[in-house]
């Protein structure tokens, strides 16, 4: 009888620890979402962290038949490659200026149509607006360029058949390098411009209304309620995107730069990321390739810290 008063005890006691039958309460009865946290968990685990064992190569002069732990160590002396390599400094251009522009452009364009939709009042008018400017977003990268070749080819295109219509000259803008920076960006802001304001209409349902009724006590116009209601009032995610933007100007996507460029406009289409996939795969310097990739995150990195401590100082937002 003494022997199991105690045990008793030690089993109620466990359960109101939490624990049940081997198993933590909280595992227990809610074990349908943590299987579905279990996915994305080992998709950053799987994807994104085993393969951080590979960035050995870039200190390596890698062999396939050695494999990366047999391979000779040479240290940073891809690093010093990288910046004698004469095509570095056009990569680190072309790459910057780019995301430059899509951050000058592209980052404002989807705050302005946040606000737009914002003053919109018809309710299914505004939900159609936003459906439909979503839709090129979900359209395939391939779909995208495959689009921008046939709307601006020399013969048959419909900017160029605009151009004849009015009296001017057909370009082949496909094969002038100084129109594929302006063509990369304007097809960036309309497949993305109503995904990226998501983030910002989600924030604007987050403003008290009454602010605005106050302001039109006031009488406050619809322009000053964006200016000092509206905009105050998204300022926090505003900051924390823009430190994401900022930390991104040395990444920009290989796929549709890929698709849309070619030999004669590699002086400002060529960025690091098709350098890489070039120089890395096509001619299996993977050493090489990998030091560039692990140069961009470390610089992109730094960019990161450096915005978020900015974001800190002036407006107390940041990722941390």
């Amino acid at each position: 009888m003494n022997r199991t008063i105690p045990k008793r005890m030690e089993k109620n006691s466990r359960q109101k620890r939490g624990v049940s039958a081997g198993f933590p309460a909280w595992l227990k009865r809610d074990w349908q979402l943590y299987l579905m946290l279990a996915v994305p968990m080992m998709y950053y685990l799987l994807m994104k962290y085993v393969p951080m064992y590979g960035t050995l190569i870039a200190f390596k002069k890698y062999s396939a038949k050695l494999g990366v732990w047999g391979s000779e160590w040479i240290g940073f002396a891809n690093f010093q490659k990288i910046l004698s390599d004469p095509y570095f400094y056009r990569l680190v251009r072309n790459t910057l200026l780019i995301n430059c522009y899509n951050l000058l452009l592209a980052f404002p364009a989807s705050i302005i149509f946040a606000l737009l939709l914002n003053e919109i009042r018809h309710k299914k008018y505004r939900k159609v607006v936003q459906t439909v400017s979503y839709l090129p977003h979900f359209i395939s990268t391939i779909v995208v360029c495959g689009l921008i070749t046939n709307f601006l080819r020399t013969n048959g295109g419909v900017v160029n058949d605009l151009i004849s219509l009015f009296g001017g000259t057909p370009v082949s803008f496909m094969t002038q390098p100084e129109y594929f920076r302006g063509i990369y960006v304007v097809s960036e802001i309309w497949q993305h411009l109503g995904w990226d304001a998501i983030i910002y209409i989600a924030a604007l349902t987050a403003i008290d209304p009454e602010l605005y009724e106050a302001a039109q006590v006031e009488g406050a116009n619809r322009l000053h309620q964006a200016l000092y209601i509206t905009l105050p009032g998204i300022a926090p995610t505003i900051t924390i995107m823009l430190i994401l933007r900022v930390g991104n100007l040395v990444n920009l996507g290989y796929e549709k730069i890929l698709l849309l460029y070619s030999g004669a406009t590699y002086e400002t289409a060529d960025v690091i990321s098709t350098y890489v996939y070039r120089r890395g795969l096509l001619t299996a310097d993977f050493s090489y390739g990998t030091a560039i990739e692990l140069f961009q995150t470390v610089v992109s990195l730094i960019l990161i810290l450096i915005t978020n401590w900015i974001g800190r100082k002036i407006s107390d937002t940041g990722l941390w």
